[in-house]
């Protein structure tokens, strides 16, 4: 009797663990959890990232608007909330794609929009409005913008959002939303190494844990 109750703890063990694992999964492939390095400065609104490692994920969606998180390396520091609206490509690709809005000269390069692997949407940023004028002006292409600069979480969710065009002119956002359905590819040579989750450990890790129960379960039964 006592060697049974040892396998049925075993084996619960075993189910704990490969559960939480699955868990832990999901909820990367819910919040697109993204690591990745930038091997040069690179402009977000409101701020530039200097090279580095950082942590990207989606905090919540809203309609066609969504909320962005930034990270350092480990996540022990937020370095940015910044809001964000769907921008759509044609073919999802297997890994992380950022997408870049070259500037003129030695500035950085500002951060459009970021892909998740396999996702037909992506997350096109939203720059406060008087860096979405330059920009606008400097990349001759058409820039989201909303007037607060920076604008505090409850204000993301609701705050009118507005586009700017090279031509210097306010359009509403409906009429700039389905032009983010055209797949232009990446803007400028990805200047990012990303790192995203895979199911090869999880796979693993039940592999080497399904081995250790036979193991023991045969070492008990002999």
């Amino acid at each position: 009797m006592k060697r049974i109750k040892t396998i049925f703890t075993l084996f619960a063990i075993l189910t704990l663990v490969v559960a939480f694992a699955a868990a832990a999964r999901a909820d990367t492939q819910f919040n697109k959890r993204t690591v990745v390095t930038f091997s040069q400065p690179v402009e977000i609104p409101g701020q530039i990232l200097p090279a580095g490692t950082y942590t990207i994920e989606l905090y919540e969606s809203l309609a066609y608007r969504h909320i962005v998180r930034i990270y350092n390396a480990d996540r022990t520091q937020l370095i940015a909330t910044v809001l964000a609206i769907p921008n759509q490509r044609l073919t999802p690709t297997g890994d992380t794609v950022m997408k870049f809005s070259e500037r003129p000269g030695n500035a950085p390069d500002a951060l459009k929009a970021w892909f998740y692997p396999g996702d037909n949407f992506g997350q096109e940023f939203v720059y406060p409005k008087r860096r979405a004028v330059e920009l606008a002006r400097v990349t001759h292409e058409t820039i989201p913008w909303i007037e607060t600069e920076p604008a505090p979480l409850e204000e993301l969710r609701s705050e009118a959002i507005m586009a700017e065009t090279p031509e210097n002119k306010e359009i509403p956002i409906a009429e700039f939303i389905p032009l983010t359905g055209r797949d232009t590819g990446t803007l400028s040579p990805l200047r990012a190494l990303p790192k995203t989750a895979s199911q090869v450990p999880l796979v693993a890790l039940f592999g080497a844990l399904s081995m250790s129960f036979a193991f023991l379960l045969k070492r008990f039964l002999s």
